[in-house]
């Protein structure tokens, strides 16, 4: 029998297992809302993720920029060969007429990329370690948000900045084209601020209330796509007043509506629209609409949420 004097229970060893206490900087709220922003931003985009995560983000925005890269390449064609002013008179598709064009695939891209920002943290359980304290549902909910958003404005601008430079060099005398068309680039950057938060907006909601992402792209991609021919059909049906209100719940259409009021022009995609013939402000609103209420629905949602 041993005792408490004995050699044997006497002897033990202490390790260092490396715990310290923490004497660093806390830098606290922000630079939390700061690490979901970042976070955000890399997983729309699969940067920091295998090669398989990467191919859709970047297929899509290769694709837009190709649609610019072509309607640049078109019109500065057609100046150099027929000389200054035939593309305009020719009436090609150009910054107005982009987003018209492009609408769809943005989308798409957004539809396809939003739920990488929620749908995982979610499902795996990993929301309840960033709502820990002192992160809250709105910070992060409004992070993400942000996050998606900053990249959707790049997807928007991007080709545009393309089409800009395509354009100014293929005319004959770039200055003078630059000169004359310099406005277009606070409109097409307003426009893609426009479409960007719509699609932001439409996008993370639906991602906020699934964990699948499969499920989210897929009802996103649908709504989109089956409101279109619906809308249409429907409103040339009924027409009148009451087709015009019908045909703003196309909600491919809603931004472009309002890129063809920031521009002053109709795009070729909503030429035939009925809602088309309502007032500026109406158009506006409506989007407003279509973006505001989602977005606070989607605040609600998380703003709830506690570790």
């Amino acid at each position: 029998m041993t005792t408490l004097s004995d050699p044997a229970r006497a002897e033990g060893t202490v390790f260092d297992i490396g715990y310290q206490h923490y004497d660093g900087p806390r830098e606290g709220r922000n630079r939390a809302r700061l690490s979901v922003y970042k976070d955000g931003l890399q997983n729309s985009l699969g940067l920091g993720r295998g090669t398989r995560a990467k191919i859709l983000p970047w297929l899509f925005i290769g694709v837009l920029v190709m649609v610019a890269l072509v309607l640049a390449l078109v019109a500065g064609t057609v100046d150099r060969l027929a000389g200054a002013g035939p593309a305009e008179a020719l009436d090609l598709p150009s910054h107005s007429d982009y987003y018209g064009i492009a609408s769809i695939i943005l989308f798409i891209f957004a539809a396809i990329s939003a739920p990488e920002l929620l749908c995982p943290d979610r499902r795996d359980g990993v929301i309840s370690l960033y709502l820990v304290r002192p992160l809250t549902g709105s910070d992060y909910i409004i992070a993400r948000w942000a996050a998606f958003f900053t990249v959707m404005l790049l997807v928007a601008w991007l080709p545009q900045l393309i089409l800009l430079t395509g354009l100014v060099m293929g005319d004959p005398v770039p200055a003078d084209y630059f000169i004359d068309n310099w406005l277009d680039i606070p409109r097409f950057l307003t426009a893609g601020a426009a479409i960007a938060a719509y699609t932001t907006t439409l996008a993370l909601l639906t991602a906020g209330f699934t964990t699948r992402r499969a499920y989210a792209s897929a009802f996103l991609v649908g709504l989109f796509v089956i409101s279109t021919p619906f809308t249409t059909g429907l409103a040339e049906e009924i027409g009148g007043t009451a087709g015009q209100w019908i045909s703003m719940f196309n909600l491919s259409n809603i931004p472009v509506h309002v890129n063809d009021v920031i521009f002053g022009e109709v795009s070729d995609v909503v030429s035939h629209a009925p809602a088309g013939e309502f007032a500026s402000w109406i158009l506006v609103g409506w989007f407003f609409v279509w973006t505001l209420v989602p977005a606070g629905i989607l605040w609600i949602r998380y703003r709830r949420l506690s570790a």
